[in-house]
């Protein structure tokens, strides 16, 4: 059985394979279902079309919880249930949060972190 931790995820809109080192990770916090993209505006029409979750958590680093406090899109803070998307690259995390998935679509369409 291949190692789970080297076995490329797929892309929950596309299919296509997510290497381990790249890619988003979407996770609803509290909660056991998460979403993989390969690019961000795959979560667009991902959350347009009615967001279809994995299930199971993420294994994101518990410190990167912590660092978000405010929704990415609107700023105000997080409430208890909220999504955290994490951005791989390489060995680095990149967390961004929101209070729902449609803050998230709103984001995504805007370009993200590169608005």
């Amino acid at each position: 059985m291949a190692d789970p931790s080297t076995t490329p995820e797929r892309c929950t809109w596309c299919g296509n394979p997510v290497e381990i080192e790249d890619g988003f990770r979407l996770e609803e916090q509290p909660g056991e279902r998460h979403a993989v993209f390969c690019r961000l505006e795959h979560a667009v029409p991902w959350a347009i079309q009615g967001p279809h979750w994995e299930a199971g958590a993420l294994s994101e680093p518990a410190d990167l919880e912590e660092s978000v406090t405010a929704c990415a899109e609107c700023g105000e803070p997080l409430g208890e249930v909220h999504l955290l998307l994490v951005r791989h690259r390489g060995e680095h995390r990149i967390p961004d949060a929101f209070c729902s998935v449609e803050h998230l679509a709103d984001w995504g369409k805007a370009g993200g972190r590169w608005r």
